[in-house]
């Protein structure tokens, strides 16, 4: 299948290249046969657009993984799972025999692309939505503990679209954990400048404009919804090279962790 995608749906792409190479290798973070049969059934050229695949996406799934089967684990009654901007990731599949109910929400042609190869059912829900309509909230069942995840996708939106959905969604589920990935102010800069951001000559990163460093997400989430609960940290270790050990000397250092991308995992009350 060669599919037909382009700016930020195409980033599935990117994410899917980097952790099928994790789940292929014998010293993977992570094991995950269906992410290497999408893979392998898509007539594309990864590396042209995107390079040499690295373990960066396959460690965050990793990372992600274990924020939500703590979650489930502390809530066996009924969890929800919502995953927005989900594309091809395929945590549902790594995360088996689970009591919760998943919904997968993503824009139509992301779902397209899905579908072609994971089927929801009435434990696996699609909603062919963007993040931003809101209209998905009405598939969350009501009374039931509700965490939200967002892998690579807040840093693509506008600061106050962000600011708009955090705020919906702690008006509407007070208490909801909410796990998301973010990067540095400097790196959004680079990717909104006129050269962009490029991975290879062929491929440009899209525009990722909400930029935040480590130490203050906690507090811009405050400042647009009050209550705040810091669940972290959220600990992302590169496995193996000379990046690990770089990695490892950044979270060491306070002027250099809060320049390096990260995730966090806070629950939301309610407005003050």
């Amino acid at each position: 299948m060669q599919p037909q995608l382009d700016g930020v749906p195409e980033t599935m792409l990117w994410t899917l290249h980097n952790r099928a190479s994790e789940a292929a290798r014998p010293d993977g973070v992570i094991r995950d046969p269906k992410c290497l049969e999408i893979y392998r059934a898509l007539d594309y050229d990864f590396e042209r657009s995107f390079g040499r695949a690295g373990p960066s996406h396959g460690v965050r799934s990793k990372v992600f993984d274990d924020l939500v089967r703590g979650f489930i684990a502390r809530n066996p009654d009924g969890p929800v799972i919502v995953n927005l901007g989900e594309g091809l990731e395929t945590q549902r599949f790594r995360i088996a025999d689970d009591p919760a109910l998943w919904i997968s929400v993503d824009m139509p042609d992301a779902i397209g692309i899905r579908e072609r190869f994971i089927q929801p059912d009435e434990r696996h829900l699609h909603v062919a939505k963007s993040a931003l309509d809101f209209e998905w909230f009405s598939n969350v069942p009501d009374g039931r503990p509700v965490f939200v995840t967002a892998q690579g996708l807040l840093m693509y939106l506008e600061p106050s679209d962000v600011q708009r959905l955090v705020v919906a969604m702690a008006n509407r589920w007070p208490g909801v954990e909410f796990a998301f990935d973010h990067i540095p102010p400097f790196f959004s800069r680079r990717t909104t400048s006129a050269k962009g951001m490029k991975l290879t000559k062929h491929y440009t990163a899209p525009r990722m404009p909400w930029g935040v460093r480590n130490c203050d997400v906690v507090e811009t989430l405050r400042a647009w919804v009050g209550s705040v609960e810091d669940l972290g940290p959220v600990p992302f270790e590169l496995p193996r090279g000379l990046l690990r050990h770089a990695a490892a000397l950044f979270s060491k250092i306070p002027g250099l962790r809060n320049q390096v991308p990260g995730v966090s995992h806070v629950r939301l009350g309610s407005l003050s």
